[in-house]
């Protein structure tokens, strides 16, 4: 097991990378790569540290679902992060520039997002099953992630991206959404454009086979966890295709089929 003093250096390391904005050396030397549990303990750390700084958590995100991001990332498996109040940059749909003035080395990916109308919070784990989580979804929305990493030239292993609240960054979400009636997240059709030029791809079917899947899965694990996902959570279920950089004054459009396409702009 990783001491206790290495979960901490661990946690100073990467908020000192976030805080100044220089990346910072992998955290594998202090907390391995098998171990989950302290991956985790160091991730608990960075976001009790931002909500006593005055955040709140608003929501998960889960990520590496897709075998493209798997590949890119190196890992061969999902994780998740939380999200916080002060990630949401959700009035960038609305034609204000975002900021990157928080951001390292931010790459950008679309996915389908779901607000959640109820607790996802059974008696037992047997009872989380793809009805639960579909019946606890209130509403689909599309949206765009700003995935980010603290860690220099994005060198990580699983451990690294899990400790490094799974390599998160700033989240959009578009005003207008679907409910489950009238939207099957599995058989959306996605392209992400930079100015104009297609720069991604891919399917519902990509994330996990089903966003709805992806997002039974975090179920489980916030219940192992012993924090389950409530009511007004706002769940990122993961990248539909491969995420792409860019650079102040690109202009990124995320258009996935039945909703509205969701543009946003980025200044330094």
């Amino acid at each position: 097991m990783t001491p206790p003093d290495a979960v901490a250096a661990a946690v100073d390391r990467l908020a000192t990378a976030q805080a100044t904005r220089v990346p910072c050396a992998a955290v594998r030397d202090l907390i391995g790569t098998d171990d989950l549990p302290a991956a985790y303990a160091v991730q608990q750390g960075l976001v009790r540290a931002r909500i006593a700084g005055g955040v709140s958590v608003v929501g998960r995100k889960i990520g590496a679902t897709s075998e493209a991001v798997q590949n890119q990332l190196g890992v061969d498996q999902p994780d998740f992060g939380y999200l916080l109040s002060d990630m949401d940059v959700s009035d960038g749909a609305d034609g204000a520039p975002i900021s990157m003035r928080t951001l390292v080395q931010p790459r950008v990916e679309a996915e389908v997002a779901f607000r959640l109308g109820a607790d996802i919070a059974p008696a037992s784990e047997d009872e989380i099953t793809l009805d639960l989580v579909r019946a606890a979804v209130d509403v689909a929305l599309p949206a765009l992630e700003i995935v980010d990493s603290r860690i220099e030239r994005w060198d990580i292993t699983f451990t690294d991206t899990v400790a490094d609240n799974a390599s998160s960054g700033l989240f959009v979400v578009g005003r207008d959404g679907l409910s489950l009636s009238e939207i099957e997240p599995r058989d959306v059709v996605m392209s992400l454009t930079i100015d104009g030029e297609e720069r991604s791809a891919g399917t519902g079917a990509a994330c996990l086979g089903d966003p709805l899947e992806a997002l039974r899965w975090l179920a489980v694990q916030a219940y192992r966890f012993g924090d389950p996902l409530r009511a007004g959570h706002l769940i990122l279920s993961g990248a539909l295709g491969p995420f792409v950089p860019f650079a102040a004054g690109d202009r990124v459009t995320a258009s996935i089929s039945g909703f509205a396409p969701l543009t946003v702009t980025f200044e330094e």
